[in-house]
């Protein structure tokens, strides 16, 4: 078969910059927590030094094998190095534009509700709940781990021990009485490799 004919390679779906910006409001910093920032290292480390090397091998090794239309690890491998480096430039972006605040931090007005506080609130009919607001890229429901610009966040933000907001939501519109403020370290646990 003619080589002309052949499609060595598929369309790339890459993430465009804007994407990765559009992601966090217009203007803001991309805040994130010291062990989000850590995880978000060790991916981006663990891709460029490991992955990325695994798979490069592999390529060149399947490369020689002769005929790439029809080799597996050839096709297979071009398409795992496309989503490594679409991997590695949204990485990139990402770190580029952290802003690490640490929650264990002292602060002038502990009571108060900022990035990286654990909040403890109930509502109307007395069931309590407690989240942790935190960076776009370490959210994580089943922690109760809530982005700052998530509409919880933005009710609770400000916000004192002892106030009632009021949540916006797709949901409905809920009132919630915010009952302890605390900042602490966040755990994030470390990345998953593979």
């Amino acid at each position: 078969m003619n080589k002309a004919f052949v499609k060595d390679t598929e369309p790339i779906e890459d993430i465009e910059e804007e994407e990765v910006a559009s992601l966090l409001p217009a203007g803001s910093r991309n805040y994130i927590t010291p062990g989000g920032h850590a995880r978000l290292m060790d991916e981006f480390l663990w891709l460029m030094n490991k992955e990325r090397p695994q798979v490069t091998a592999t390529v060149s090794w399947a490369a020689g094998n002769g005929d790439r239309s029809e080799n597996g690890d050839y096709i297979y491998g071009k398409k795992r190095l496309r989503e490594i480096d679409r991997r590695i430039r949204f990485l990139t972006k990402r770190l580029d534009m952290a802003e690490v605040v640490d929650p264990a931090m002292p602060r002038e007005d502990e009571a108060r509700i900022f990035f990286g506080a654990t909040v403890t609130f109930a509502n109307p009919e007395g069931e309590e709940k407690t989240v942790s607001i935190v960076g776009v890229d370490e959210i994580d429901t089943a922690k109760g781990y809530i982005s700052w610009i998530s509409p919880m966040a933005r009710a609770l933000i400000k916000a004192r021990e002892g106030d009632v907001v009021t949540l916006h939501a797709p949901g409905g519109i809920e009132e919630l009485e915010i009952l302890e403020v605390k900042y602490r370290t966040i755990p994030m646990g470390p990345f998953a490799q593979g």
